[in-house]
């Protein structure tokens, strides 16, 4: 328990931050599912708008450090890899 009251107010913040920031991370996975669930489907068109939106989440948590800079870029990669693929077929 903290004693100081710099202390106090420094488990406050957290908590504050850490409801904002699970927010954040349950907006990004949302966004990811919906690319991977077009991907699934066969659908490029509806992961290609689903990756415009994805993407700008991810690399906004990764600049809020709600994940690391290279996850959120190899998430993209992936998923962008994938959406590639769908175009081949």
């Amino acid at each position: 328990m903290a004693n100081t009251t710099s202390a106090k107010k420094a488990t406050r913040k957290i908590a504050r931050r850490t409801i904002i920031n699970k927010s954040r991370r349950t907006q990004m996975r949302g966004a990811v599912r919906s690319v991977e669930d077009a991907i699934k489907k066969g659908d490029r068109d509806a992961a290609l708008k689903a990756m415009a939106n994805a993407e700008p989440q991810l690399m906004r948590a990764a600049q809020r450090n709600i994940i690391h800079k290279n996850n959120a870029s190899r998430k993209v990669s992936r998923l962008v890899h994938q959406i590639a693929k769908l175009a081949a077929k």
